[in-house]
């Protein structure tokens, strides 16, 4: 049996569907019963509760061998390291109550500063709560930023005609497919084959700046002139703001687009063919051509 929370978002849909798919037993872990229906059709059991809340998470884990663990947010939230902490402290305590011996839990590129990397830092702190428990395989990935969040600007694009962003137009960073995560953890969940705590970092197929993934999803919707601006860190805060994200999301999130200014959200291994993945930006940009074309 393996347990896998967050099972109706990104990876954790995909990585749920493909154990499904290749015969094992799969528990569903989610908030909405009702999104965790088709699942449960698909031969999932389903467990529905809060994150945050570790008798729930310890029963759910109970009597898994293994388990993937990520921290869902919420961009609502007035106090976002509060919130993450929270959640953090409950997957480790029920790990450690439920027994469980191999878990996969999602990071991000970045999570080696601890300090000034805004929503990132959170992950920095999981880590080392992860790092800590005794007889318990823990395999961190660490990925790129991820293809994904391009459909957050698909409306700015639509009414502003730009993409914005405080990170500097030609920073190229590590990007990725969700998918790419969801295939390699799948993998490890199936193998099992590490011991202790290790650190695997996913980059996506290469680095790639603000700029040229707005000029290839320009090119995707008939745009090809689409540019990519760079705003002072106070505009693209209150833009946030407007957005719906709380104050202090939005603080943290400029906080790490200036981390990436700054070099500090960076891989360490370096690119190698085994974090080397091969979802391609510019395949991807069909599907934010297609939701464009929906907004």
């Amino acid at each position: 049996m393996i347990a896998v929370m967050g099972a109706t978002g990104r990876t954790g849909k995909r990585v749920v569907e493909s154990l499904l798919r290749a015969g094992q037993a799969v528990r569903a872990i989610g908030r909405s019963e009702q999104s965790l229906a088709a699942l449960a059709r698909a031969g999932a059991e389903v467990r529905v509760g809060d994150p945050g809340d570790a008798g729930f998470l310890t029963e759910a884990f109970r009597g898994a061998d293994a388990a993937y663990t990520l921290l869902p947010y919420d961009v609502r939230v007035p106090d976002y390291r509060a919130q993450q902490d929270r959640m953090g402290e409950a997957v480790v305590a029920a790990i450690r109550e439920a027994g469980l011996r191999h878990v996969v839990a999602l990071s991000s590129v970045g999570a080696d500063q601890g300090v000034g990397t805004g929503p990132i830092d959170s992950l920095h702190a999981q880590e080392k709560r992860l790092r800590a428990l005794a007889g318990v395989n823990v395999l961190v990935l660490r990925a790129g930023s991820f293809f994904e969040n391009f459909f957050e600007v698909l409306p700015v694009i639509r009414h502003q005609g730009l993409n914005a962003d405080v990170v500097e137009p030609e920073r190229a960073i590590p990007m990725i497919g969700t998918r790419d995560i969801a295939d390699a953890t799948v993998a490890a969940l199936r193998a099992l084959d590490w011991t202790g705590f290790v650190v695997r970092e996913l980059l996506g197929p290469r680095d790639l700046s603000y700029a040229e993934a707005t000029r290839i999803l320009g090119a995707r919707i008939g745009q090809p002139a689409l540019p990519y601006v760079q705003l002072p860190p106070e505009d693209i805060a209150g833009a946030l703001v407007v957005g719906g994200f709380s104050e202090d999301l939005a603080r943290l999130y400029v906080e790490l687009g200036q981390a990436i200014n700054a070099g500090r959200v960076r891989s360490l291994e370096g690119r190698t063919p085994a974090n080397t993945t091969p979802t391609r930006f510019e395949d991807f940009a069909d599907e934010l051509a297609r939701a464009y074309a929906a907004t």
